[in-house]
Order: C-alpha cells, then sequence, then structure tokens
C-alpha cells in the first residue's frame, strides 16, 4: 500500500508510514507530501486505524527537511502555494482522531523535524541530531515549526534553537520535552510499537476523547478548558465501552472494547 516513496503496512490497527527515500536522507518532495495527504485523509474515515506512526528508511534519518533539489526549481509562487498545502496537511495531522507516534529513525532536521512535531509522541535513537536550522539558508521554519516548538519546549528555548540555527542531540532533546523517550538505534521502532500497542488496550473511544480534550482544550482559557473537556467526556459516559470498561474491571478480566 502507498507509493514507492512513502511505503504504508498495517499491523492489527497500527498504521506504519515509512518515508522512503533514504538515499535522499528521507527529504520530503511532492509526491511524498501527495501520499501523505492521501493516507491521512483514508485515516480519517477508516474506523478500524486506531494508531498512527510514521517513520524513516535507513539508519542516518528520519528526515532532513524539504527537498532542496527539488525546490531550486520553484519559483516564490510555487513555494507559497507549496507551504499552503503542507500546512493543511500538518493541521490534519495534529488533528487526527487518533493518536500519532513519530518513530524518528535517525537525524530530524528542518521540515523533518516540523513533521515529527505534528504528531503527538516522539520516540527517538541515540545519537540523533535535532533543529531547525533554516536561518542558515536566509529562510526560516515555515510549515508550523516557530509555533510547534513553542508551545511545546517554551519560548526562550525554541527562540535559542531556531535563532542560533542550534541543533540539539537526544539527550537534549528529551531534557527540553521535545522527544518522549530516547532508546538505542535498533530499538526505535520496536518501543514506539509497544507504545501502540499499549494504546490499543484501552477504550477507543476514550483514547479519542483524552486526545481531543487535550488538544482542544490546550490553547483555551483555563474554564473554558474546562468546559471543553467535560464536552468530550460526554461522549465517553454515554458509550458501550465504558459500561464494559467498568464490568471487566468488577469481574477482574480483560475488557473486550468495540469502539461503541
Amino acid at each position: 500500500m502507498g507509493s514507492s516513496e512513502l511505503l504504508v503496512r498495517r499491523e492489527a490497527g497500527i498504521v506504519i508510514a515509512t518515508l522512503n527515500r533514504p538515499e535522499k536522507m528521507n527529504a520530503l518532495n511532492k509526491e511524498i507530501f501527495a501520499q501523505l495527504k492521501n493516507l491521512i485523509e483514508v485515516i480519517e474515515h477508516d474506523s478500524t486505524a486506531r494508531v498512527l506512526i510514521i517513520t524513516g528508511s535507513g539508519e542516518k534519518a528520519f528526515c532532513v527537511g524539504a527537498d532542496l533539489k527539488e525546490r531550486q526549481g520553484m519559483n516564490e509562487k510555487d513555494i507559497l502555494v507549496r507551504m499552503d498545502f503542507v500546512k493543511g496537511i500538518y493541521l490534519k495531522l495534529e488533528r487526527l482522531k487518533i493518536p500519532t507516534i513519530a518513530a524518528i529513525n535517525g537525524t530530524a532536521l528542518g521540515g523533518g523535524l516540523e513533521l515529527a512535531l505534528a504528531c503527538d509522541l516522539r520516540v527517538a535513537p541515540e545519537k540523533a541530531v535535532f533543529g531547525l536550522p533554516e536561518v542558515e539558508l536566509a529562510i526560516m521554519p515555515g510549515n508550523g515549526g516557530t509555533q510547534r516548538l513553542s508551545r511545546l519546549i517554551g519560548l526562550a528555548k525554541a527562540l535559542e534553537l531556531i535563532l542560533l540555527a542550534k541543533k540539539i542531540s537526544a539527550e537534549e532533546a528529551l531534557a527540553l520535552n521535545l522527544v518522549n523517550t530516547v532508546v538505542p538505534p535498533s530499538q526505535v521502532l520496536s518501543k514506539t510499537m509497544e507504545l501502540a500497542s499499549k494504546m490499543l488496550e484501552s477504550g477507543p473511544i476514550g483514547i479519542r476523547q483524552a486526545k481531543l480534550a487535550v488538544r482542544g482544550g490546550f490553547e483555551r482559557s483555563y474554564e473554558h478548558a474546562l468546559d471543553f473537556e467535560a464536552e468530550c467526556y460526554k461522549s465517553v459516559l454515554y458509550s458501550k465501552d465504558r459500561i464494559e470498561g467498568i464490568k471487566a474491571f468488577i469481574e477482574k478480566r480483560k475488557p473486550v472494547y468495540r469502539g461503541e
């Protein structure tokens, strides 16, 4: 499933999308963006998809950002159209009902880090390098990097990384909460699958509404966010899964959730 540049496979309710341009350090081109958009739209209407994992092929890089050779052949208007297109893709990714995890198999720079930032969780390998070094090329992060990074690690640190074109290690990224966990390179995908499998054990409606409450409440004022959380809870309250979860707990057995 998927093109040769974005490989897609499934394991139970887990969808794994792999950027497949290892010879180009998985640089993002028109084809990958089109395929990623198509995949997200398919998942939006697929009740069997429970978790999305995005990773890269090869051992060197998750993604080093935009394909600059392709970008060289684009004029200013083309670039603005592409940026608007990518902004829409990353927003759709961020707003997917199901959890998303970036299995960062190597270096993540520029647009590659921006892609990872649009995911809910990030698993990184030891010795990986992270950064938004666009100012070195007389440009700036333009696909959500300035906003997502500052919200994730704080304004001062985001400005430090971006204005100094600073590249940081996996250990530094972990300390800044830029990534959720760091493991040996050979364990990145297995650790990510472990996290995804743990989510499959929980009620899909509960997972979906919890993500919605966290992300949707983040930009609201505190009281409005609490009201939003209560609205999200109503979908759980009236679900069959909630009754099953309580019943299974009392009966000391594993619950069988159906997303109803």
